[in-house]
């Protein structure tokens, strides 16, 4: 019974996995949209917590730096603000909540990049899958096919050899971009943690006797 499923379903040939991968290349570019957008608030929100920061580090005045964060929304602003927030209990409060804090922001950056990542791997898969099933309905139908010559299994395996272009299509581009977003990641929580180390120093430093 399971064997002879398997073999009406190679029989059906690679044409429906070709409609899988365009509803995953669907999914993939609406993914890059959206997190291209995201980190690209990110990298604008950085460039603005990191003058708050500075100025915080003017002035001392904790209550102005989180005025000033208030209306930012990027993983640097709501680690600060976590620390900030706390500064007047001391280094060790303070650095907890900013730990949270970035612990909370890095799955938020990392939210839907396993999609990309997942598609990059097995896209081509997907896609070799359908070329396969493609072949085995070309033997099929020559051998069914009287009178049929060389072509008609050519004509079969040009069909099937569609199927893993479209998976390279699909992963190629998942590939590229969960690489280069990953490198957003990367540089907006080292920048992140840049901050919040020298906010944690300070904090101890203003808690020694002088």
């Amino acid at each position: 019974m399971i064997l002879g499923m398997l073999r009406a379903m190679a029989l059906t040939g690679g044409e429906w996995v070709i409609y899988v991968l365009i509803l995953c290349s669907v999914a993939a570019i609406a993914i890059m949209i959206e997190r291209g957008i995201v980190f690209s608030r990110e990298r604008k929100d950085l460039k603005a917590a990191s003058g708050a920061f500075a100025g915080y580090l003017e002035d001392r005045d904790a209550a102005k730096a989180l005025k000033a964060l208030e209306g930012l929304s990027g993983c640097a602003a709501r680690v600060l603000s976590a620390g900030l927030s706390r500064a007047g209990q001391g280094s060790g409060p303070a650095e907890s909540a900013m730990a949270a804090s970035a612990s909370k922001e890095k799955r938020r950056l990392d939210l839907r990049m396993i999609i990309l990542n997942t598609l990059g791997n097995n896209a081509i898969y997907i896609g070799l899958f359908g070329t396969v099933l493609g072949v085995i309905k070309a033997f099929h139908d020559l051998a069914h096919e009287v009178g049929a010559g060389p072509e008609v299994v050519m004509q079969g395996l040009s069909e099937a050899l569609l199927a893993t272009a479209a998976g390279l299509l699909v992963a190629i581009p998942c590939v590229i971009a969960f690489n280069a977003y990953q490198k957003q990641i990367k540089d907006i929580l080292a920048e992140t943690d840049s901050m919040a180390g020298i906010l944690a120093s300070e904090l101890k430093t203003a808690e020694r006797p002088s």
